[in-house]
C-alpha cells in the first residue's frame, strides 16, 4: 500500500492535506513499540520476581499496562504518538484532521484483538491494503486514521518568493503574524487567502492573487532571504 494523501477541507477554508501512512512504516513502528514495551517487562521481571506469588500478580498487572494502556495514553498525552510512532515520524489523527481522544483511541486499540487474526495482524494488513488511506479495521471503526507527521523548521514553510521589503515599520507581533500567514498560506484554499490578504491592502497597495504574493514576499525578506 502506497501512502496516500486526504485532503479535508475546514469550516475555516484552511486545506488539510494528511498523507496517510502505509502498512511498512506502521509495522516498523509497531515493531519499535513491541520491542520497547518487552524490554521493560523483562527489565520489571528481575525485582518482581523476588516477590513470589505477590511479584507474580505485580507483573500481570504490568504486562495488561504495556498491551492495552500504554498505546491509549501516549496517543492521547504525547499528540498521537507512541514512542515508536514518533521515532518513525507517525501520528494517530481523527478522521478530519483533529487530535485524537480519549473514545477513538481505546476503540481502535481494543479492535487489535480482531485485526491480528488469523496472526500477524492478517486482518490489519488486508484491510490497509484494501482501505484507500492505509486504515486497519480499528482505525476505520473508530474514525481514526495514521500519518505522517513531520514537521519543518519554523520559517521553512514559507513559499520561497522574491524578498520585498516592507514599507513600514511592523511591531514584532505584527511580523510574526505576517510569517504565519505565509507558513499557512499553502494550507489556505485561494479563496481564502485573498480574504485575508485583502484586509492588508493598506499594507500592500495590492489585491487578491497579487496581494498574497505581495504578503509572501514581506515574509521572506523579514527571514532575511535575498
Amino acid at each position: 500500500m502506497l501512502d496516500t494523501v486526504r485532503e479535508i477541507e475546514t469550516p475555516e477554508g484552511i486545506a488539510l492535506r494528511l498523507r496517510a501512512a502505509g502498512a511498512l512504516p506502521r509495522a516498523q513502528a509497531w515493531m519499535v513499540d513491541m520491542l520497547l514495551r518487552m524490554g521493560v517487562f523483562i527489565m520489571a521481571m528481575i525485582p518482581l520476581s523476588l516477590f513470589g506469588m505477590g511479584g507474580n500478580g505485580l507483573a500481570m498487572l504490568l504486562l495488561f499496562a504495556l498491551t492495552w494502556v500504554y498505546s491509549v495514553v501516549c496517543e492521547v498525552w504525547l499528540g498521537g504518538q507512541t514512542l515508536g510512532k514518533r521515532a518513525l515520524g507517525l501520528r494517530v489523527v481523527n478522521a478530519d484532521g483533529t487530535p485524537v481522544t480519549w473514545l477513538p483511541s481505546v476503540v481502535r486499540n481494543l479492535l487489535r484483538a480482531v485485526d491480528v487474526l488469523p496472526g500477524v495482524y492478517g486482518v490489519g494488513l488486508v484491510s490497509t491494503l484494501i482501505d484507500p488511506y492505509a486504515r486497519r479495521l480499528g482505525d476505520i471503526v473508530a474514525g481514526t486514521m495514521v500519518i505522517h507527521a513531520v514537521e519543518l523548521p519554523a520559517g521553512q514553510q514559507v513559499p520561497t518568493f522574491a524578498a520585498v521589503p516592507l514599507p513600514v515599520v511592523l511591531a514584532a507581533d505584527e511580523q510574526a503574524a505576517l510569517v504565519e500567514f505565509a507558513e499557512r498560506s499553502a494550507q489556505l484554499t485561494p479563496q481564502r487567502q485573498e480574504e485575508l490578504a485583502n484586509l492588508l491592502t493598506p499594507l500592500t497597495g495590492r489585491n487578491d492573487t497579487a496581494a498574497v504574493r505581495q504578503l509572501i514576499g514581506h515574509a521572506n525578506w523579514l527571514l532575511g532571504r535575498p
